[in-house]
């Protein structure tokens, strides 16, 4: 079986230490969800999984072998990120973006061939986005756009789908959308890494979770089983319970204040 296996990862910048002894496994055809508040290190921890911050101890080993030992175009074959949503400078046409996928196949000076924008074309048709084609990047709704990235990944033929906050930028409709396709993406054999500061959608979507705190893992299972009142209260300060729905165990805050600011209320009393 295809995974990634990160042990024991230690990372710092200067003398700040942003991950200690973070070891975790990414198997294909489930979705891993990183949960933790800003400045938990989850950013960081994805960009030393793909390679592009030298991490100072423990191993990120991709089928067993070490990033450290991958080339750039090595980890490319394995790893696809798809960062949150951006302004795009140019408005290149959406087939183009999704070909940006294949950079590590194309030569320099060479111009895609035919069967390279066929391989495009059928990246998008995955995602229900063919239509889509000749339309220009800038163009596209957040949610549009969101799916162009995830074609772009497919078109790269990893097997691995890195995905920093990927619904950060949408409204709940996309969100629902994008990570509906992610899930059956998975159903394919994709392995995803998926961050987000949403925990109802580790519990909706995620096959298991990690949560991180200071760079530290505190959680690491199935999301019903251990995404518990506590945890949400460690990771992010505030109280909730959990409801059970007609669509699913739903996660529903108590009061309007964290305890923290409720207890200095108090103490001023």
């Amino acid at each position: 079986m295809k995974e990634i296996a990160v042990r024991q990862l230690h990372f710092s910048y200067g003398a700040s230490e942003v991950l200690n002894d973070v070891s975790f496994t990414l198997r294909e055809g489930e979705i891993l969800s990183v949960l933790g508040a800003n400045g938990a290190g989850k950013s960081t921890l994805f960009r030393c999984v793909l390679g592009s911050l030298p991490y100072e101890r423990g191993d990120v080993r991709v089928n067993e072998q070490s990033v450290r030992e991958m080339t750039e175009k090595e980890r490319a074959a394995h790893m696809a990120y798809i960062p949150q949503i951006h302004k795009p400078t140019f408005s290149f046409r959406v087939l183009d973006v999704v070909m940006m996928g294949m950079a590590k196949r194309i030569s320099l000076l060479a111009a895609p061939s035919k069967a390279q924008e066929e391989e495009a074309y059928a990246a998008l048709k995955k995602l229900g986005m063919e239509s889509f084609a000749e339309r220009g990047f800038a163009s596209l709704s957040g949610g549009e756009q969101q799916m162009v990235l995830i074609a772009r990944a497919i078109a790269q033929d990893a097997s691995f789908l890195i995905m920093d906050e990927p619904t950060s930028a949408l409204d709940f409709g996309n969100q629902l959308r994008v990570l509906g396709e992610i899930r059956r993406l998975t159903h394919a054999g994709y392995g995803v890494l998926l961050s987000t500061h949403n925990p109802q959608h580790a519990l909706s979507f995620a096959d298991r979770l990690i949560a991180l705190k200071v760079g530290r893992i505190v959680a690491e299972g199935v999301p019903k089983e251990v995404l518990t009142r506590e945890l949400i209260r460690t990771l992010y300060g505030v109280d909730a319970v959990f409801a059970e729905t007609e669509g699913g165990r739903a996660i529903v805050p108590v009061g309007g204040e964290a305890p923290a600011q409720t207890e200095e209320k108090n103490n001023r009393k």
